[in-house]
């Protein structure tokens, strides 16, 4: 392995890397300087509500395709065949629902955080409550994601580590600071073209190295590595089809539809219309990023067989694998090493850069404009940009902690996929159930985030001692699949069964636990009215399935409050009546008066005037 350390890493790939990051930086500072200086928080936090389908949708692609994904789906594809590939299955469903049911919710309400979407369905404190949650789970993770390539490339290459992890955090802090969420979202588009680009270099002449594609089909075959459809409906069972094809559409859910980093960029499109097309256009994308994984795995299969690099000890972990064999194959092309690991830290850099984007943005509307209304609009900007910056360097400061964790980073980028879970049900809990309440909102939350830590710490936990016998556990553990457990011999009972819940279906039995208790906890508080409930804030879904009863029943139910054909000012002042009583001071009446009038003077539209008001 020395041996290919010294040799593997020239000249030209340390120029490709460093394109990448200048190119990056470049359109950062381009946004910053050009049109649209990002000089109220609508430009810098929503893009000015004038982006277009297509770079929305390969932006919604790249913030979650991180070089986590890009390191683990093709080794795991490696070590367990291409059941993974069923994943793909929940992309459907995962991406439909968000389409026509969250987008919908979000954009007409003129919403700047999904949060303020619980002050609006609950109050002011399920609104700070998940808010809180979110800025715990996206400080958690994105240290991982930045720290995680760094190490794996450092193990394979020898590229010093602390001078990766600083380049990318450093160049990701800046563009993120100075060019708002456009340059977020065009830097995306820039690094989706690079991480297509990178994976395809490696297919194509690894593909080749091996006598062609169908010699790697043949090779996989013999290798027992291609999966058929396995409806084994055991939820213990780490991937099936149910697991991956059902538990999956949770897990999307949580991604694709209430997180606000994929949130503000439904928000940033120019109409509803765009930002539903932004869905459907991510989803043929989805499907090439997994294909493209899955096939790269099984080159990496037809070129090492069952001698695995990690047995051999030429790597230390599943997560090196890929890098390892990366730079195997490329060994005699200069240039295409580089491209690769360009392509990994695009990942690593979109996810990032969208991290600090959206926590800046729940940070700022949620947590400060409530306690500062009379904020002037250069002041809560130039603010943003300042909490942008400083969750920059948070980001570092984890990275760092990341790498004093060892095989912590296992149960760290768990928590990513335990507090998404409980968010997603809170979300659904007052979108689907308009007669659940504040009280019910916040002990589900509580409830699911006290079922997922459980669940996840004790899956985590339990692993130990069945680990420690394998001369082939990796210290990180697959990136992809964080809460793979060994497999034992018997079925586990009592508690161990429920520590042994496939990860991929967390999401799915966190979210439904907010849901159940949330429900119970608001029938017997006194379930919400239809006429407090706030227009537009709830997804007749209730209404459409019980069509059948007759309308008083719906009425007791409260299931016919219709969702707002169209954004109206009556959400405006819905919102602002809300955020008035909550804080205690001013009537609407005097709002209207002192906010509308100010807005109207700096923009003249009245959209500007919703817009800004939020």
């Amino acid at each position: 392995m020395d041996e290919l350390v010294q040799k593997h890493f020239s000249a030209v790939d340390y120029v490709i890397f460093a394109v990448l990051l200048v190119a990056s930086a470049g359109i950062g500072l381009y946004y910053a300087f050009s049109g649209g200086r990002q000089r109220t928080t609508q430009e810098f936090l929503l893009a000015d509500r004038s982006m277009s389908c297509l770079p929305v949708s390969l932006s919604l692609l790249a913030t979650f395709q991180s070089a986590v994904a890009i390191l683990g789906a093709p080794s795991e594809i490696y070590a367990n065949g291409t059941q993974y590939w069923f994943l793909g299955c929940s992309y459907f469903l995962g991406l439909l629902i968000p389409a026509h049911i969250f987008i919908p919710v979000f954009y007409r309400l003129r919403l700047t955080s999904a949060y303020q979407y619980l002050e609006l369905r609950f109050n002011k404190t399920v609104r700070i409550c998940g808010t809180v949650t979110f800025i715990f789970q996206m400080v958690v993770y994105m240290g991982v994601v930045l720290y995680a390539p760094a190490l794996a490339l450092n193990a394979v290459t020898g590229f010093d580590l602390w001078g990766a992890v600083l380049a990318m955090g450093l160049v990701c802090t800046l563009y993120t600071t100075l060019g708002g969420l456009k340059a977020v979202i065009w830097t995306d588009v820039f690094q989706t073209v690079v991480m297509f680009a990178g994976q395809l270099a490696v297919i194509v002449v690894g593909a080749h190295q091996a006598g062609g594609i169908s010699e790697v089909w043949r090779r996989a075959q013999n290798g027992s590595r291609i999966a058929g459809l396995d409806l084994n409906p055991d939820p213990l069972e780490r991937h099936t089809f149910w697991t991956l094809g059902v538990g999956g559409i949770f897990l999307m859910l949580a991604l694709y539809g209430v997180n606000q980093a994929q949130v503000q960029r439904y928000l940033s499109s120019r109409t509803e219309k765009e930002a539903i097309m932004s869905c459907y256009v991510v989803f043929p994308c989805q499907q090439i990023v997994l294909t493209l994984g899955c096939l790269m795995g099984l080159v990496m299969f037809a070129r090492y067989g069952e001698d695995s690099p990690l047995d051999k000890g030429y790597v230390s972990s599943n997560d090196q694998m890929v890098l390892y064999f990366v730079m195997d194959v490329l060994q005699d092309l200069p240039g295409l090493p580089g491209l690769f690991v360009a392509c990994l830290f695009s990942g690593a850099l979109s996810t990032i850069s969208s991290a600090f984007n959206s926590l800046a943005t729940v940070t700022m509307e949620d947590l400060i404009k409530p306690h500062f209304p009379a904020m002037t609009e250069t002041r809560a900007t130039l603010l943003s940009k300042g909490l942008a910056l400083a969750y920059g360097l948070v980001c570092l400061a984890m990275a760092y902690i990341a790498s004093l964790m060892g095989s912590v980073l296992q149960a760290a980028l768990s928590i990513f996929g335990m507090v998404g879970g409980p968010l997603l049900g809170l979300f659904c809990l007052g979108m689907f159930f308009p007669w659940a309440n504040s009280v019910g909102a916040v002990s589900g939350l509580l409830a699911g985030l006290v079922m997922a830590f459980w669940v996840g710490i004790g899956s985590f936990v339990s692993r130990f001692p069945a680990a420690v016998p394998s001369t082939t556990a990796p210290d990180v553990g697959n990136l992809t699949t964080v809460a793979s457990f060994v497999k034992a011999k018997t079925r586990p009972t009592g508690l161990n069964a429920l520590y042994s819940l496939s990860y991929m279906w967390y999401s799915a039995h966190n979210s439904t636990t907010v849901v159940v208790v949330g429900l119970i906890v608001s029938l017997l508080t006194g379930p919400m009215k239809e006429k407090d409930v706030t227009p537009g804030t709830v997804y007749p879904i209730l209404g459409n399935l019980l069509f059948f009863l007759p309308e008083r029943y719906k009425e007791k139910l409260c299931c016919v409050t219709p969702l707002e054909d169209k954004p109206r000012a009556i959400d405006a002042q819905h919102y602002r009546m809300a955020q008035k009583e909550s804080n205690g001071v001013l009537c609407l009446a005097e709002d209207n008066e002192g906010e509308d009038g100010e807005q109207k003077e700096t923009k003249g539209e009245t959209q500007a005037v919703q817009e800004t008001t939020l």
